[in-house]
């Protein structure tokens, strides 16, 4: 005899397995900050042809990326990647990114020849970046984007012979900035300053 499997929802559950709605708006939701990141990378592009003379041509023959996924430590997301130049160990992207129920980030990743070329430029302006509260990532999981206080460090937090050990540790180097949810009204204004500040201090 087949033992049948028995399903039991918590009443919260119910409600929401019994309703398309939340799919609908979640999609829609998506569907809006897709719309977004399309008008954000015209916007990006303009701000790299003002510094495209000092950035490394490779690196600007790439079209911009916009990708989703459903599954980001359980959550969707979406990110654009403008540049994004991924070669096997050498690598110079920035990403911005929205992962549901926690934030909007930039993040400036590079490794391999990218690195070492950029770091005396970013080095030069880390209190730039500090005054703009950055975050430097002091894991070894190149592909963490989770900006939590166990792996990202406030730049503002670290002190001059801390940050340059973080600065060599690795063959990679990831700067992030954060901005909540519910930061809508000003999301464009920041993540395009925050951007073109990434820009000029690779330059």
């Amino acid at each position: 005899m087949i033992q049948q499997t028995k399903i039991q929802f918590l009443p919260a559950e119910m409600e929401l397995v019994s309703s398309p709605d939340i799919i609908l708006t979640k999609n829609a939701i998506l569907q809006k900050i897709k719309s977004f990141y399309e008008e954000l990378q015209i916007k990006q592009q303009d701000i790299l042809k003002k510094y495209s003379s000092q950035l490394p041509e490779e690196v600007l023959k790439i079209s911009p990326k916009i990708s989703r996924g459903e599954n980001y430590k359980g959550l969707p997301w979406l990110v654009l990647d403008n540049p994004r130049y991924f070669q096997h160990n050498n690598i110079f992207a920035i990403r911005t990114m929205f992962w549901w129920g926690n934030f909007f980030s930039i993040t400036l990743h590079i490794s391999g020849n990218n690195k070492n070329n950029l770091l005396k430029n970013l080095t030069d302006n880390v209190s730039l970046l500090e005054k703009n509260d950055f975050y430097i990532y002091n894991g070894t999981k190149e592909w963490e984007h989770d900006i939590d206080p166990d792996s990202y460090k406030k730049l503002s937090a670290i002190d001059g012979d801390k940050l340059q050990k973080i600065f060599s540790a690795n063959s990679f180097l990831k700067l992030a900035v954060k901005f909540t949810v519910e930061s809508l009204e000003v999301v464009e204004e920041n993540l395009l300053r925050n951007y073109e500040l990434l820009v000029k201090c690779c330059c």
